[in-house]
């Protein structure tokens, strides 16, 4: 298992995750405006639990985690597919962006649920990477 030697890197990465994780929540909302999206914010979302990977190890992430990086993927796919259904519905051409307005104001878009759909898979196919190397390392340097 990897896990962290020193205080300050665990502190540090408690710390962090929960930064990253709100910052990458606030690039994933405002890529539709302005520079972001979901690639990035998946990016972010990932460095955040691989600091917390290095620094408590693979069971200390995946308990936070609560689901498996590849099942992140499938949801993700399954997202942007779904995006693509209410164009449809309304003889649209494949991809034309739908907008709704839910209660209290709140929009909605086909455009955020493939935005969400794509930081689902970079964040679990990264985490996916991640544990992967992890585990190898592991099974050849034993500690």
């Amino acid at each position: 298992m990897v896990k962290s030697s020193t205080l300050i890197l665990g502190v540090a990465a408690q710390l962090l995750l929960p930064l990253q994780l709100l910052f990458s929540v606030f690039l994933l909302l405002r890529g539709h405006d302005a520079p972001g999206g979901g690639f990035i914010a998946g990016l972010v979302a990932a460095g955040g639990f691989a600091l917390y990977l290095f620094a408590h190890g693979r069971r200390a992430m995946a308990a936070i985690l609560k689901v498996a990086p590849r099942d992140l993927i499938g949801a993700g796919l399954l997202l942007g597919l779904l995006s693509v259904v209410p164009a449809w519905w309304q003889d649209e051409a494949f991809f034309t962006a739908q907008w709704w307005t839910l209660p209290f104001g709140i929009p909605l878009s086909t455009p955020l649920l493939f935005d969400l759909g794509v930081y689902l898979v970079v964040l679990g196919a990264l985490l996916t990477a991640i544990t992967a190397l992890v585990e190898i390392d592991q099974v050849d340097n034993p500690h």
